[in-house]
């Protein structure tokens, strides 16, 4: 397989290193080398006209379902869906069966993430079981491969808990992700508001994310650790993360490209592919997102790929799984962003890239010299109809099905080596 190229002519975009300009890269043997370096005379070249030529995009929050749920989707499958998306690594969720609260399966998914088309980076749980009662083994995990802890999919009830996690996870250098939800409050299946009262059904009020959240950012100003916020969907928790900062606590925060794409109003009609958690937002809710991706409060794009088979999908709204698919749609969804000019390109390879990488403690997210020769090559331009048939992951659970997108990645190399192609 080869791993050396000469990538001809790109807008080289690489927010680590300051450059944005149009230049050749070069490949040698699955890492990036130097402007000046020799390649054999015979080298493969890649036209990148008129495309971005950038850092591989990470993912640092999509469900994998594997143990236990690869009818959904499993780590193969969903790393040949990231690599469609242009992501050349993702971290995932540890809520599987059994959930990753071990070693062992981390190890596991480890080996089987060997043959997977992307870097999978496992996520271990905070809590045996992610049941709330006791710590996982950190040091363990940390040890078979894990970059960070979470109970995402439930929040951690017991603050002492949480704190004791924050304190442990420090000892060896692991983020702590936070789903952030009180769970007495959050009892609804969508956002509550006038939408919900219309469609008569119970909603998620945005207090149910901002007071855990506020509980993290004390929990992490007490005890001088970092904490990262999962799936950001509120104005509320937002103004909380933006003010943290400003004081100095150690804490990042993530969001979706349905937060900052959709509103509650989506949920109009009941398509079950709406329902999530956290659920769709105000249109005020999803005004204030766009603002703290351009002002840094928030610090990452992450999509939060969770698949559903139609067994969990195509049942009554009420009873409906929550989450959709996200990872061959986060890519144009977010370059809508830049259309708009809410963000510059370079900023958005910062929250795709850059940043997810330098919070999980990932090698990655830079074209530096000698880094591997994980690499993204965009076409800002190219439009295409997300239909079924096109959909690369086992689930089709997406409220984007037949929209027209703009903007795709057309290769995708990881180590140099292609995993994705649409420029043959």
């Amino acid at each position: 397989m080869n791993t050396t190229w000469r990538i001809k002519n790109g807008r080289i975009i690489d927010p680590a290193n300051h450059i944005d300009q149009i230049a050749d890269l070069l490949v040698l043997d699955g890492r990036i080398a130097g402007p000046d370096q020799s390649l054999p005379p015979e080298v493969p070249e890649i036209d990148a006209q008129g495309l971005w030529v950038v850092p591989g995009l990470i993912d640092m929050h999509v469900h994998l379902r594997e143990p236990g749920e690869e009818y959904k989707e499993d780590i193969l499958s969903g790393a040949r869906a990231a690599a469609a998306g242009g992501f050349t690594g993702v971290a995932c969720m540890p809520n599987t069966k059994p959930v990753n609260d071990s070693a062992t399966v981390t190890a596991m998914i480890m080996a089987r993430a060997a043959e997977a088309a992307v870097r999978v980076y496992p996520v271990g749980a905070i809590s045996l079981g992610s049941e709330g009662k006791q710590l996982a083994e950190f040091g363990e995990m940390r040890a078979a491969g894990a970059v960070a802890v979470t109970d995402d999919g439930r929040p951690v009830r017991d603050s002492q808990l949480m704190r004791r996690a924050l304190e442990y996870a420090s000892d060896f250098g692991l983020p702590v992700i936070s789903h952030s939800e009180e769970a007495s409050l959050s009892t609804g299946v969508m956002n509550e508001g006038p939408v919900s009262t219309r469609l008569g059904l119970k909603g998620i009020p945005t207090a149910a994310e901002a007071i855990m959240v506020y509980r993290e950012i004390a929990l992490a100003e007490f005890t001088g650790a970092r904490v990262h916020i999962a799936h950001v969907s509120t104005a509320m928790a937002i103004d909380l993360i933006r003010a943290a900062k400003a004081r100095g606590v150690r804490v990042t925060a993530e969001t979706a490209p349905h937060y900052f794409t959709l509103t509650d109003e989506a949920v109009i009609g009941y398509d079950t592919n709406t329902k999530m958690n956290p659920p769709l937002r105000s249109a005020a809710d999803r005004e204030a997102i766009k603002t703290a991706l351009a002002d840094g409060t928030l610090d990452a794009i992450a999509t939060d790929h969770a698949p559903h088979s139609i067994l969990e999908k195509e049942v009554e709204f009420d009873t409906a799984a929550n989450g959709i698919i996200g990872l061959e749609t986060a890519l144009p969804l977010a370059l809508a962003l830049v259309r708009d000019q809410v963000i510059d390109a370079a900023r958005l390879v910062e929250l795709l890239a850059v940043k997810p990488a330098a919070i999980l403690g990932l090698p990655a997210g830079t074209l530096s010299v000698g880094a591997a020769a994980d690499i993204t090559l965009i076409d800002p331009e190219r439009e295409f109809v997300y239909s079924a048939d096109q959909v690369v992951s086992k689930s089709r659970n997406t409220p984007f099905l037949g929209w027209t997108l703009r903007g795709r990645a057309v290769l995708t190399l990881v180590g140099g080596a292609i995993r994705h192609n649409l420029l043959a």
